[in-house]
């Protein structure tokens, strides 16, 4: 009887433990937590919040807009946003509950339910997916990999992009990985237009009735390199600039093609060969799942809890070992992601989020390409 109940003893001892560890856990990151959030998430027992903390609220709005130079056409529109941020502030409260080795707060997108900002600053089409014959990358050595590295130290990485209010992350992930294989194969580094593929690239799936690339409305990285190797290559940015809209015309001029696709493929789930790829070939597009990143500040994201649905289309530039993780007590690896919401979002324009167990879908969708030699540069 006492050999039988020794063991549950010791599993009831171990989550006991566990959960003591994740109650301090939090209570630190409590005691972290921007005085802001805090007074803005500090509400009644039925759910109002006391008068001063509105006041603060307001007062925060007032700096909010004032950074962000937001303005409102009308009372009506200008109190709902005021609503929507506060709401905003709780949930960023709860990110950071959920991300402790993260900061999270207010951003330039605190104003927008997340249904707003998922069809504005998203654009991973849903709706595609990899084809069942997509190439498949090459198994690489992976024993002699770097403990750290990043293309943006080596030249390859151009700087970071806005897609504004246009669902066309699909585009800036396809132009961040042909930029970096077109730096490794020419030598040089130029920005490529996304405006091109948002206005020309209409690739379907051809399993899936009615899934293409569509503009602001979405697409996908790999139909992206299959339209580019199809139309023979991509101009530059400032050949075709961007202008966040799907409503003009294709103005692709063959003539003007600054780096082509020689072939593209896709990288399996196992980390240790995305980072070889990686080392090998350059940047990488990869889909992500967005939750925590609209309100995401700063440091090395390891939620606790993170959906791999796939929304969100950005760049893999590099990877770190020393991202700290407060659920493992210890030093975490990471990998370094280029977002395309301009300089002033993240950690100027980029995300670190945890290697190690596909966080956030991170692992899901990585796309390598490789171009051509092009004489014209």
């Amino acid at each position: 009887m006492t050999h039988r109940m020794a063991f549950p003893l010791f599993i009831v001892s171990h989550f006991l433990f566990v959960g003591f560890i994740l109650a301090e856990t939090f209570s630190a990151v409590a005691s972290e937590v921007d005085p802001l959030i805090r007074q803005v998430t500090d509400v009644h027992d039925d759910g109002t919040e006391p008068q001063q903390l509105l006041t603060a609220a307001e007062h925060h709005f007032s700096l909010f807009k004032a950074r962000f130079n937001k303005s409102y056409g009308s009372k009506a529109e200008h109190d709902y946003r005021f609503k929507v941020f506060r709401s905003n502030l709780r949930r960023a409260a709860r990110h950071q509950k959920l991300d402790p080795s993260a900061t999270h707060g207010v951003t330039q997108f605190s104003d927008l339910t997340p249904g707003e900002f998922r069809k504005r600053f998203l654009g991973l089409n849903r709706r595609l997916r990899l084809p069942k014959d997509a190439n498949q990358a090459p198994i690489l050595p992976t024993d002699n990999l770097p403990e750290d590295f990043d293309w943006r130290e080596k030249g390859a990485v151009t700087a970071v992009k806005n897609q504004g209010t246009c669902g066309s992350c699909w585009s800036f992930s396809t132009t961040g990985a042909l930029e970096g294989a077109n730096f490794l194969a020419t030598g040089k580094l130029v920005s490529l237009s996304e405006q091109q593929l948002v206005d020309c690239d209409h690739e379907c799936d051809p399993e899936l009735a009615g899934s293409c690339d569509s503009g602001c409305n979405g697409g996908l990285m790999n139909t992206a390199f299959e339209y580019t190797l199809k139309a023979g290559g991509l101009m530059r940015q400032e050949d075709y600039p961007y202008t966040a809209t799907d409503r003009g015309r294709c103005k692709f001029d063959k003539s003007k093609i600054i780096a082509k696709v020689a072939n593209f493929s896709v990288v399996s789930l196992d980390e240790d060969q995305i980072a070889a790829n990686l080392v090998k070939n350059g940047p990488l597009a990869v889909g992500i799942n967005s939750v925590f990143m609209q309100t995401y500040i700063g440091g090395v994201s390891c939620p606790f809890i993170c959906s791999k649905h796939l929304d969100h289309g950005v760049l893999l530039v590099g990877y770190g070992s020393a991202g700290y993780s407060p659920i493992h007590l210890k030093d975490k690896p990471y990998w370094i992601i280029k977002n395309s919401w301009g300089e002033n979002w993240g950690e100027n324009g980029y995300y670190k989020i945890c290697r190690g167990s596909n966080v956030c879908g991170v692992d899901s969708l990585v796309s390598t390409v490789v171009a051509l030699n092009t004489k014209s540069q």
